[in-house]
């Protein structure tokens, strides 16, 4: 059976949840109460007032160690004229938490009192009086029997699990967690491993959503990948939604002839919302089978990701009855221009640094398909429906994805990409607790305009001057003019030709690239290695527009590297590393000077100063010498540009 219509409507993010949300009060589906035991109730939510079963504490008991006495046998003790009480009479040695002895109404501590001997035996003498009441716990001090220790409606968090006990209460009324069935779909799908063949896609978007289903106070339930077959889906969603309390399929939610979801819930229910103006996210499908919500989430896993904090959220909070919590957003300065095509509202996924005092935001992939682009993320800007975009420079609102204070302590590096910064950034973490390095790969010349505009501490770059073989000094003199800048020295590095294992095609030179069927991957306009091909081009008087595959950009060596390795591509300019770590031959062309370029306001920043003590550290040049490619003599050597 074939899908037989595109989308039924697309409808506001707003709209889309105000139908859901409707259709489930409608149904008279309300949080349901379970009964569990005090000591297993972290993190539930009390579904009614919760009363005191008994004091706290239940008896009078000393609240130091010391004597308990009846305080009217201390009255009119002074220094002159000390009273002697004898123990085991009028004053009884006691713990702290013990219980009072009977008839006495107050402790002297133990640190007030001298033990004498006296005609009649053993005692203590006082200098001072006490009062009824001194340092004894009265019963019920903390907590009085059936009083209200907690509304309903919160959070049990480990001291409330700590009162519960206290009064008495062992076992406490919760809301229960919504069970959420997760149903994968789709043909191509296969266990997540290596081993996977060409059209053959891993199913990890099942493990995605059942995380976030835990973090939002559900259960998941993950089912079988089922097919594309609409029959097959109905019995999967129809047999889901007998024992759980949300249904969620993903992928198959699209306009696409196998993409079933939108008839299957018309088959089983109500189709309440099928296309939602997100992006990403539009194919997102909202119903009710019977009385149970289904919400049909993309295949792409970040329109996956985004479409279940839009809908499931806030399913799953109104199930649980607690209102959704605000997101934290703080104000941040676009470091790149954000265009967005009217009618849609869009999310774009950015890192975050905070440079010369501002919060800056850096736009990264805007990809469906770009999970890392969500393991990246700082934050989230939004863009209104009816907005174009914002400019570059403009103050935008960021909703936070990571605590603030763990993007206070990045150092944010925009510029050309390479591996070494990769192993930089993992090894910082374990050097200095708590600092982070945050990559945006520009190419060197975007990140020097970077550091222009103040929106990064440093510039990875690798710029030749043709004119005089020197790296980067006349490109920071030129677009940082009077700019104080160091470059800092991470390596020389090997750059060649990434070519498939045994080098299948012969490439040997620059003119190589020119025979008739090499295809060629290239780096984008800007960056250092598009520089040096360039130089390379021109040195042989060889025209660029006669290599197929010039226009083909790519904006990492790794990226280079893969699109080799995947066959879309013969050759690539890149460095060793990138091709040994994909399994690749490598062609050596040239050494070229690799630098940070960091500008004198942010040379001697705690977390510069610590990101440079690891650079110039023995471990760290072992592990970049490791990786092939790299000279590392000069690794860590300054020069102060003026």
């Amino acid at each position: 059976m074939r899908k037989d219509s595109v989308y039924l409507e697309t409808v506001s993010r707003e709209e889309a949840l105000l139908k859901l949300l409707e259709a489930v009060k409608k149904a008279g589906i309300e949080p349901v109460e379970e009964e569990v035991r005090a000591e297993d109730a972290l993190g539930r939510i009390t579904s009614r007032p919760v009363f005191a079963a008994a004091s706290c504490p239940h008896y009078a008991a000393a609240a130091m160690d010391g004597y308990a006495v009846r305080a009217a046998d201390t009255f009119g003790a002074r220094e002159s004229a000390p009273i002697w009480l004898k123990v085991g009479e009028k004053a009884f040695y006691v713990d702290t938490g013990d219980a009072m002895p009977e008839g006495t109404d107050a402790v002297i501590m133990v640190e007030e009192v001298n033990r004498e001997a006296g005609a009649s035996g053993e005692g203590i003498e006082i200098i001072s009086p006490v009062y009824p009441g001194q340092n004894v716990r009265q019963v019920g001090e903390d907590i009085v029997a059936t009083e209200m220790l907690l509304p309903g409606r919160q959070v049990l968090g480990p001291a409330d699990i700590g009162g519960l006990l206290a009064a008495g209460v062992t076992r406490v009324k919760v809301v229960r967690r919504p069970r959420v069935a997760v149903i994968p779909t789709g043909d191509e799908l296969r266990p997540a491993g290596l081993g996977l063949k060409a059209g053959e896609i891993p199913e990890f978007n099942s493990a995605m959503i059942s995380g976030l289903v835990r973090e939002w106070g559900g259960v998941p339930v993950v089912e079988k990948v089922v097919p594309d077959e609409f029959d097959a889906l109905v019995e999967a969603v129809r047999s889901a939604a007998g024992h759980a309390d949300v249904v969620v399929m993903n992928a198959g939610s699209s306009a696409g002839s196998e993409d079933y979801t939108a008839q299957t819930v018309r088959q089983l229910g109500t189709l309440l919302v099928h296309g939602v103006a997100i992006r990403p996210g539009k194919p997102t499908v909202l119903g009710m089978v019977g009385r149970v919500p289904l919400v049909g989430l993309p295949g792409y896993p970040v329109s996956c990701w985004l479409s279940a904090r839009l809908f499931l959220k806030p399913l799953l909070c109104y199930m649980s009855g607690l209102p959704e919590a605000p997101a934290q957003t703080v104000s941040a300065r676009l470091s790149r221009r954000l265009v967005s095509s009217g009618g849609v509202e869009e999310f774009v996924r950015v890192k975050m640094g905070r440079v010369s005092g501002k919060l800056i935001a850096t736009p990264l992939g805007r990809g469906a398909g770009l999970i890392s682009s969500v393991m990246r993320a700082d934050g989230l800007v939004r863009i209104p429906r009816l907005s174009e975009g914002y400019r570059e420079g403009e103050t935008v609102e960021v909703e936070l994805l990571r605590p603030l204070a763990e993007i206070e302590s990045t150092i944010l590096m925009i510029g050309s990409h390479d591996v070494a910064l990769d192993l930089l950034g993992a090894m910082i973490g374990g050097y200095k607790k708590g600092i982070r390095i945050s990559s945006a790969h520009v190419g060197s010349l975007g990140g020097l305009m970077s550091l222009k505009r103040g929106e990064a501490h440093a510039a990875p770059t690798h710029l030749l001057d043709e004119a005089t073989g020197e790296y980067n000094v006349s490109y920071v003199k030129k677009y940082l003019p009077g700019l104080k800048c160091s470059l800092v020295t991470v390596a020389r590095r090997a750059q060649g030709f990434i070519v498939k294992k045994g080098n299948p095609l012969g490439i040997r030179g620059i003119s190589d690239l020119l025979r008739p069927g090499v295809r060629f991957v290239n780096r984008q306009k800007g960056a250092g290695t598009r520089v040096l091909l360039d130089y390379l081009l021109k040195k042989e008087n060889l025209s660029p527009s006669e290599i197929q595959g010039y226009q083909n950009e790519q904006y990492t060596h790794m990226a280079v590297a893969a699109t080799v390795a995947s066959g879309a591509a013969d050759v690539g300019l890149g460095i060793l590393a990138a091709a040994r770590a994909l399994g690749l031959d490598f062609v050596p062309v040239d050494w070229e000077l690799y630098q940070l370029c960091i500008p004198e306001q942010h040379r001697h920043n705690p977390l510069v100063e610590c990101m440079l003590e690891l650079l110039r550290s023995d471990e760290f040049k072992k592990q970049m010498a490791g990786l092939g490619g790299y000279d590392v003599n000069e690794t860590g050597e300054e020069i102060v540009i003026t």
